[in-house]
Order: structure tokens, then C-alpha cells, then sequence
């Protein structure tokens, strides 16, 4: 094998690696932000429901 041969494996071994990595740390971070919309979404169909359990409680 040659020098450039070997190099050439070691960047692709290289290459490999850090895309795994930043495909796991962009999945990572899509995750939290489906998390927090889902958190928000729930957290208004909540708040919209104790308001209206409340206004029905003072009629």
C-alpha cells in the first residue's frame, strides 16, 4: 500500500466518524425541539381547559 492509500482510508474513517456524530447531535437536537412543541401544545390545550372549567364554575 501506499502513503496515499493508507491516508485516504484514514480520512474516510475519519469522515465516517464525524458524520455519525453529527448526525446523532442533529437528531439530539431536532428531538428536544419536537419535545418542546409538544410540551407547549399540551400546555395550552391545559391552560384553555382549566380556564373554561373555571369560567363555568362562576356562571
Amino acid at each position: 500500500m501506499t502513503k496515499s492509500t493508507i491516508w485516504s482510508i484514514l480520512g474516510a474513517i475519519i469522515a465516517i466518524v464525524i458524520a455519525w456524530w453529527l448526525v446523532t447531535a442533529l437528531f439530539s437536537l431536532l428531538w428536544v425541539v419536537v419535545k418542546l412543541v409538544l410540551v407547549a401544545v399540551v400546555a395550552v390545550l391545559v391552560y384553555f381547559g382549566i380556564r373554561a372549567l373555571t369560567r363555568e364554575a362562576r356562571d
